[in-house]
């Protein structure tokens, strides 16, 4: 037992974390690109022809 919880809790957290790590730096970069595609759709007036 450490920190009072038993090993196997310990293994299941750090299953979870080790899961759970992969998608939120997914989550981050399309949260990024989808922010920039927000700001540039914005940036473009009415007649530009960019």
């Amino acid at each position: 037992m450490f920190l009072g919880v038993e090993w196997y809790w310990w293994l299941i957290i750090v299953a979870v974390l080790v899961i759970s790590i992969p998608f939120k730096v997914r989550f981050v970069q399309w949260w990024s690109k989808h922010q920039q595609e927000k700001k540039d759709s914005q940036s473009k007036k009415w007649g530009d022809d960019e």
